[in-house]
């Protein structure tokens, strides 16, 4: 829409009388198409033409409907460019900082590693052009010795990142992220059979495997085996991964399709047995390379695109879910990062309760906080309590004689 002011002054002073000038001022303006109004201004008798002053100003009602009508469509053009700013998708940064803790419990020998990496671009240097913000994280929980688990965390950065084929491309888009996804399961793979070939790890011995990859606002968690991740949603968990036991129906009946048997929870097959049905290693209880087995190390993959509501991520070891809930987990957490807002001791914290549940296992935990930090609760004051005390027959006496003078 279009508006144009045509303006035309007329200004007629005699020279020999000293009559009121007049002055007519005519203003046509435009408004929508073949729109026009007019206003009128007079000088007052006796005011000087250089300082006019407004008598009388008219508008047709037809150009006053249509600059309302003006103003209705500039005020819904700005309703919609307010909705239209307001709808647009605000990309979500994580602010990552982390905490871990992990306890013998009650075994003979710690079984369990773990890897805590806040910030993988350092860490990684032009190896894979990570977006800001990046981090990796992963829990093994061994079995058969300590040997298996020891070998995966010290070879970790190799079989994920540097031998991995990871895309080239660092565009986080869908494509981007099915690639990561398939290099991540062929990093699993490749730790398995890596086992399968060191002479140090015994074909007796093994390892589950937790990953988290954070990259930007997107969370890939890899899982074989009994670890587990847990998000916390505004206080409300959500599980990122699939616990590998015999008495999961999908497990189960893979296991069986494939030759494998579960007795008493247990997948039983050449003299050995399982409480888990995914692990790397354990080259004993699997078939030869390249033979589908009833135990493999595919690991189950989750995405996640985070957002201003995902507060913390938490990965642990059985022994931590061997005796709580992940709604429980994430609850002690939560509350322990309000009130210290330390990631480190919401880790020990969330340790010190599993030991105190009685669970049997190592205990290994990684909290991962997503969102800015919260300000720590403060505790209200408490109020002075004061105890009544009774006085004796003589202290009352002495009491009374101080108070009045003797």
């Amino acid at each position: 829409m279009v508006a144009e002011a045509d303006i035309m002054c007329k200004q007629s002073i005699p020279s020999t009388t000293s009559a009121a000038a007049a002055l007519d001022v005519q203003y046509h303006v435009c408004v929508a198409k073949d729109q026009n109004f007019q206003i009128d201004v007079n000088v007052k008798n006796g005011s000087s033409p250089s300082t006019p002053v407004f008598r009388e100003v008219r508008v047709t009602e037809s150009v006053s409907a249509d600059i309302s009508r003006f103003e209705s469509v500039v005020s819904c053009s700005e309703t919609i460019k307010s909705a239209v700013v307001e709808s647009s998708p605000v990309k979500f940064v994580p602010s990552i900082r982390s905490g871990s803790y992990a306890d013998i419990g009650k075994r003979d020998s710690m079984e369990d590693e773990h890897i805590q990496i806040d910030d993988l671009s350092a860490h990684l240097g032009s190896l894979f052009k990570c977006p800001t913000p990046s981090a990796f994280y992963a829990v093994f929980d061994g079995h058969g010795g300590p040997e298996a688990a020891a070998y995966i965390k010290k070879n970790a950065m190799k079989l994920f990142f540097e031998d991995a084929e990871l895309p080239e491309t660092s565009a986080i888009d869908d494509a981007f992220l099915q690639e990561l996804e398939n290099s991540h399961r062929k990093a699993f793979l490749m730790a398995d059979l890596a086992l399968a070939d060191e002479h140090s790890v015994s074909c007796t011995c093994g390892t589950t495997a937790l990953t988290a990859l954070v990259l930007g606002s997107r969370l890939l968690v890899a899982n074989a085996g009994d670890c587990r991740a847990v998000l916390c949603r505004k206080g409300v968990a959500v599980d990122m991964s699939q616990d590998h036991r015999p008495s999961y129906l999908p497990e189960r009946m893979r296991v069986e399709k494939l030759g494998g048997y579960i007795d008493d929870g247990y997948l039983r097959y050449l003299d050995g047995s399982l409480s888990i049905t995914r692990a790397l290693g354990d080259w004993e209880m699997k078939f030869p390379i390249e033979s589908a087995s009833p135990l493999i190390a595919e690991p189950d993959v989750q995405q996640e695109v985070l957002t201003k509501d995902d507060e913390f991520l938490i990965i642990g070891c059985d022994g931590i879910w061997d005796v709580m809930s992940s709604q429980y987990a994430v609850s002690l957490v939560r509350r322990v990062l309000r009130r210290h807002n330390d990631p480190q001791q919401s880790a020990q914290e969330l340790v010190k309760e599993a030991l105190r549940l009685h669970s049997s296992d190592n205990v290994t935990v990684i909290v991962i906080c997503l969102s800015s930090p919260d300000p720590p609760e403060s505790c209200p004051p408490q109020r002075r309590r004061f105890r009544c005390a009774s006085l004796s027959e003589d202290a009352r006496s002495r009491l009374k004689s101080l108070l009045e003078g003797n």
